[in-house]
């Protein structure tokens, strides 16, 4: 069957491997997509949403790229809220609530349509590795496929246990077995691996819920999307989720279940992900919290079942429907499955390049959970990343990587395989130096030209981006060069308690004001008229609006980024022996040496490098 050798193999169908399988396919690599089910691509296994808080501008990176996350969350989505809206730019964050089942069935229609793209469905329990090199994989069929480069994206199925209560069993999902064999042939190669848990709270019956007891919480007035491309629209009509509380009596009712809690009778020994904590782990942390927030998530247009966001849990099923049956709105509560808690493999990521590829086996790239990381958007991003390595490996083309500065995605795969990590790394704005300059407003103006260099984003893609930057560039400059009089001026401002002025001057100073928005410049004629001639979007007038009025402070970030490029610039032989400057620490050299840093940069946010190394380094190299 498979007689031919594929140029890219790709392991797992979730979303880091169906956006690696896209990847490497419209760059114009045969790939093979292999999975363990193939009614289940691109599966939400946890909750029916895309974005958030730092991972929308992630979804909105990968739009930029040429990825396809963007698109199938437009179409699939039932509601859409930017968030932090009363925050600056840099802290906005897309998110939309998804229709799990169309959102599978979305992707797996849209990878059906990508030339060069081939599916099979099996469990892979081997690689084939000749010389420390990947020539291919292995099946539970015993059926070996040739690969010049294998992508693994296995998600939470290596040697996955499920949890609930004193019961577990082995599993990589609810109802899908575990994927075995891989983790012990790496280990036998030289990798290290280590344990992580993650769970999920229990998926209920929305016909027995009391909505009118709850707090409705709408999508936006006027809902936008993530894709930059014409090939998804923003939603018309929107379906509401909904706010209760936990309460004491809730709490107390699940602590009657922690002697046959998993995670704290001994049996879960991984760590899980710190900033989405299982209920029992938050009301042993937070003892002194009466209640917490819970969110009620619709799982599409059509369906009665519903997500119960923040109720993470792996505590007996009995004590979880007990204490749900507590909660306000929950009173005659319906369970479609309880909650369970689930540990798997993983391998720590300062194993592979900024390509993603891993130090030890040629040609072999991880993506997803195996590498650490908790969420769909991070994930999808690593597949995204890996794929076209892959791609451009096979092509024998310049790698493609993402500077911190460039892309949120850049901080992810940096902090990946520089710092590694020891419990589900989940991305936030605050681990962005760079937060300013990577908006989810100006993704396409980051990334679609370098993405179209490689050959990923369409010429389309990259004439719109085009034609949206020249046009805000255009309006900027309006407000730079026109002047405006007292006259018309001081209305707004009196309006806005801004101080009013004596003398014409130029709007730019004006608009910068920040009490005055373009709502209230648009009442001045010259601008109002500029708009109609020149048919400026919604996009167009707020990115202007970004430019001025934050024109300071994307300064500033510029010239730091392009102080920390000066080290990015100065690389370090993949050969480099440390122990021969002896002027280093002992902990620097065995970090670096371990490690293996590409550039001076990079060295400088190794843990345990100090600023001294790193002048040993730089004297080294004559800089």
């Amino acid at each position: 069957m498979f007689d031919k050798e594929y140029d890219v193999v790709v392991v797992g169908a979730g979303h880091a491997g169906s956006e690696a399988a896209a990847s490497a396919a419209n760059l114009g690599c045969s790939t093979l997509l292999i999975t363990m089910n193939l009614q289940n691509i691109a599966q939400m296994s946890c909750n029916p949403a895309m974005g958030g808080i730092a991972k929308g501008q992630i979804v909105r990176e990968i739009d930029a790229i040429g990825g396809y996350s963007g698109i199938i969350s437009d179409r699939t989505a039932i509601q859409f809220k930017m968030l932090n809206k009363s925050k600056g730019p840099a802290m906005w964050s897309p998110r939309v609530q998804s229709d799990r089942m169309r959102f599978a069935e979305e992707w797996r229609l849209l990878l059906e349509q990508t030339h060069n793209l081939d599916f099979y469905q099996d469990m892979v329990s081997g690689l084939i590795v000749e010389n420390d090199r990947i020539t291919g994989v292995r099946t539970s069929l015993g059926i070996e496929v040739k690969a010049k480069t294998v992508v693994l994206t296995n998600g939470t199925f290596l040697n996955g246990l499920i949890h609930i209560g004193e019961k577990q069993f082995g599993g990589g999902r609810a109802g899908e077995r575990a994927a075995t064999g891989i983790t012990e042939q790496l280990v036998d190669l030289g990798f290290d691996s280590g344990r992580m848990k993650t769970g999920t709270p229990p998926r209920v019956d929305g016909r027995s819920l009391d909505y009118s007891k709850m707090t409705e919480q709408p999508g936006d007035d006027n809902p936008e999307k993530f894709s930059y491309s014409d090939l998804s629209k923003p939603l018309v009509n929107q379906r509401s989720c909904y706010m209760t509380y936990t309460s004491a009596e809730v709490h107390d009712l699940l602590r009657e279940g922690f002697d046959r809690s998993p995670m704290f009778n001994g049996r879960i020994k991984s760590i899980g992900p710190r900033y989405c904590p299982s209920i029992e782990d938050k009301i042993n942390r937070f003892a002194d919290k009466e209640r917490h927030q819970m969110f009620i998530e619709p799982e599409g247009w059509n369906t009665v079942e519903v997500y119960v966001n923040g109720f993470s849990t792996s505590l007996p099923e009995d004590v979880q429907f007990k204490a749900l049956r507590s909660v306000v709105g929950f009173e005659n509560v319906k369970f479609f499955r309880p909650g369970y808690a689930i540990e798997y493999d993983y391998f720590p990521p300062t194993q592979l390049t900024h390509t993603l590829e891993t130090k030890l086996v040629s040609g072999l790239f991880f993506a997803g959970q195996i590498n650490g990381t908790t969420g769909y958007e991070e994930a999808a991003s690593q597949g995204l990343m890996a794929g076209i390595n892959a791609a451009l490996k096979v092509k024998e083309e310049e790698e493609f990587t993402l500077k911190r500065s460039e892309a949120y995605i850049g901080v992810l795969i940096d902090d990946l395989i520089t710092k590694g990590t020891e419990e589900p790394y989940r991305m936030f704005t605050s681990r962005a130096e760079y937060r300013t300059l990577l908006r989810q407003d100006n993704a396409d103006f980051r990334l679609t030209p370098i993405s179209h260099k490689i050959g990923l984003a369409t010429d389309d893609r990259l004439r719109r981006m085009e034609k949206k930057e020249k046009e805000a560039t255009n309006f900027v400059q309006f407000f730079k060069d026109t002047s405006v009089t007292p006259d018309e001026a001081n209305p707004v401002l009196k309006e806005k308690n801004s101080s009013e002025i004596n003398q014409s001057g130029k709007m730019f100073k004006i608009f910068a004001r920040p009490q005055i928005t373009l709502e209230d410049m648009k009442r001045l004629s010259k601008v109002s008229e500029y708009i109609e001639e020149n048919n400026l979007d919604k996009e167009v007038l707020e990115q202007t609006e970004i430019q001025v009025k934050y024109s300071g402070y994307i300064e500033k970030e510029k010239n730091n980024a392009d102080k920390l490029n000066r080290l990015e610039n100065v690389k370090i032989p993949e050969d480099f022996d440390y122990t021969k400057l002896k002027s280093l620490s002992y902990e620097a050299c065995e970090k670096m040496s371990k490690i293996r840093p590409a550039t001076i940069s990079q060295a400088s946010r190794i843990s345990g490098v100090s600023p001294s190394d790193i002048s040993v380094l730089l004297v080294y190299m004559g800089r």
